[in-house]
């Protein structure tokens, strides 16, 4: 008998949720997923510095050699993301997920201007829309900005999705794709009932996807469902059947391990029994979800913790740029010097504050305004170094 990743494979199309290049070439996927979380732990592995290190290169070379290390590291995001979107797509067949930064979640415009750039880059290397998903959180205005991305062609994977509100949206935008968060959601539910242990068939993210599953297989929606965030293969095995999973390589594995009879659970041709059709403006969308007290705040910290990891990953970019630069230790000598004399915290230095000479002081305050910020500091410590030390 077919161990249960191969039978589960037979009938839900398998995606490796993970960054890791030798991961995912390992179990052969068909679609592969990322985030920045994930991008910033495949960051830590040695054999994906070069990878890393020639975004940075390119991203340089687009600025220009008179770009602040922060411009060029903003630009980086974009090209790591793409980059590593590439390298997977040597691996797999069908279609890689790159997400927007998640900093722009309650910004149409600027998802869509955002998602054309990655679209963009991909394009530019050769690779057809057909063959990315451009991820975006699951907010009114990231739904808003999936909906006209769609009609261009651009393909959108909706992901911290936790609500049936979000769900319903997101089908009514005829987005290609949604991730509901399996996992996420029974984390909250077990903090908030203090249950430690739900068995496959009471967990509530799968029963949220079920449900989700069977409205949009009963009404007819195009969107697909992708559950997503596994913390076991009994998650999994309560979803098989479900049109895309997309699963760590660490249950991937389990599963590869694992034998027994897979049973199929949802059935795209015969859903189960499900509630009467709604239609979801911006107001009865916004009221739904909040009475959602799981989906809210869960919306909520997932936006948060992805924001950070992306914060995360621009600090160590910056870090990096500067060796290839051969600039360690002036960008860490410039953050000291700066955090030194920001008295206030205002993130300017009065020239009441600065504790040096002033010949050092006029010569950061390149503009003459008595104001000193942090890129000027970056930007002239290496004259005013010389000439603190001449004196």
């Amino acid at each position: 008998m077919a161990n249960l990743l191969d039978q589960l494979a037979a009938m839900t199309v398998v995606v490796a949720d993970t960054g890791d290049i030798d991961a995912i070439r390992q179990f052969t996927p068909r679609d592969a997923t990322t985030n920045p979380s994930l991008i910033l732990a495949a960051a830590q592995i040695g054999t994906y510095q070069e990878l890393i290190d020639r975004s940075l290169r390119e991203s340089r070379e687009v600025m220009g050699a008179n770009a602040s290390a922060d411009a060029v590291v903003h630009e980086a995001l974009d090209e790591i993301c793409v980059t590593f979107g590439k390298e997977i797509l040597k691996i797999v067949p069908g279609r890689v997920s790159t997400e927007v930064d998640a900093r722009l979640s309650f910004d149409t415009d600027a998802t869509i201007a955002k998602a054309r750039k990655l679209i963009g880059l991909y394009n530019q290397a050769g690779i057809g829309n057909d063959r990315v998903l451009i991820k975006i959180a699951s907010t009114w205005e990231g739904i808003r900005a999936a909906e006209r991305l769609e009609k261009e062609g651009i393909h959108c994977n909706l992901t911290l999705l936790f609500g049936f509100a979000q769900a319903v949206a997101c089908a009514e935008a005829g987005v290609t794709l949604i991730s509901p968060f399996v996992g996420r959601i029974l984390d909250w539910y077990k903090k908030s009932t203090g249950r430690d242990h739900y068995p496959g068939p009471e967990d509530p993210g799968v029963i949220s996807v079920t449900q989700i599953f069977n409205y949009f297989k009963t009404y007819g929606y195009k969107t697909e469902v992708m559950g997503a965030s596994f913390r076991n293969i009994d998650e999994i095995i309560e979803l098989a059947g479900c049109d895309l999973l997309t699963i760590s390589p660490a249950l991937l594995d389990q599963l590869r391990s694992s034998d027994g009879e897979l049973e199929r659970r949802l059935n795209a041709f015969d859903p189960a029994p499900t509630q009467d059709q709604i239609h979801l403006d911006e107001p009865a969308f916004r009221q739904m979800l909040a009475a959602d007290p799981m989906a809210s705040e869960k919306l909520d910290e997932g936006i948060r913790g992805f924001c950070k990891a992306i914060e995360t990953l621009e600090e160590q970019l910056t870090h990096r740029l500067a060796a290839l630069e051969g600039g360690a230790a002036l960008t860490h000598a410039a953050h000291e010097i700066f955090q030194l004399n920001d008295l206030d915290g205002d993130g300017c230095i009065t020239r009441e504050e600065w504790l040096g000479s002033d010949a050092v002081f006029a010569a950061l305050d390149t503009d003459n305004d008595g104001r000193v910020a942090a890129d000027d500091v970056r930007g002239g410590l290496g004259a005013p170094l010389a000439m603190a030390a001449r004196g």
